[in-house]
């Protein structure tokens, strides 16, 4: 016996994937009404769309600034898209000024884990295995794991979770904007600046 899928349920997947509708109901029939198995589907699905989209080339988009109050920290971001029908949508806007917002309250040094130098990464190395001295190597391996992942949601922007919803990372927001526009988006580089710093 079938589920019946209804809008609501259509909505609610949509909003968390960033997927279009059909693609959320074929999802959701699929599995049955089960949204867990539907939002693996679409993740499994969204993942080879988005590899081909992330080949394509990104000339247009938007440079955003953003003062926070009191006028004692801003942002300024430069986000690329494919075309300029994007760049000018609203949804598209509000994603770039949450960005602006993240990054002045999170403050990142790196927009992604490729930028960060080799140099900050072995030193951070040598830091977790100094603090964990004498136990076996597989364990200290994991520890440094563990503490590098720590230090990258720290300092890259798309590996921190969103200050309005901690469950979702940046990059699942990235992903689920790709995915609602059907462009490659990227997030080319930021500059934080602090009053005093």
């Amino acid at each position: 016996m079938s589920t019946i899928i209804t809008a609501q349920m259509v909505n609610e997947l949509r909003g968390a994937t960033g997927a279009g509708l059909l693609d959320c109901k074929k999802a959701l029939t699929e599995a049955n009404g089960n949204v867990a198995d539907a939002t693996t589907i679409l993740r499994k699905k969204l993942g080879s769309k988005l590899d081909k989209l992330s080949s394509r080339t990104t000339k247009e988009g938007l440079i955003e600034s953003y003062i926070h109050l009191g006028g004692k920290v801003g942002v300024l971001i430069e986000i690329n898209c494919e075309t300029d029908f994007v760049a000018r949508n609203d949804d598209f806007k509000s994603f770039v000024r949450d960005l602006c917002l993240q990054i002045a309250a999170a403050n990142p040094l790196y927009v992604s884990r490729d930028q960060v130098p080799e140099a900050d990464l072995a030193k951070e190395r040598e830091i977790a295995s100094a603090a964990v001295a004498g136990k076996p190597p597989a364990v200290v391996q994991k520890i440094v794991e563990g503490k590098l992942e720590s230090f990258y949601s720290t300092i890259c922007l798309l590996d921190q979770p969103f200050v309005k919803q901690n469950d979702k990372s940046i990059k699942e927001l990235l992903t689920a904007q790709i995915a609602k526009t059907g462009e490659n988006i990227v997030v080319r580089r930021f500059t934080r600046y602090q009053l005093g710093a």
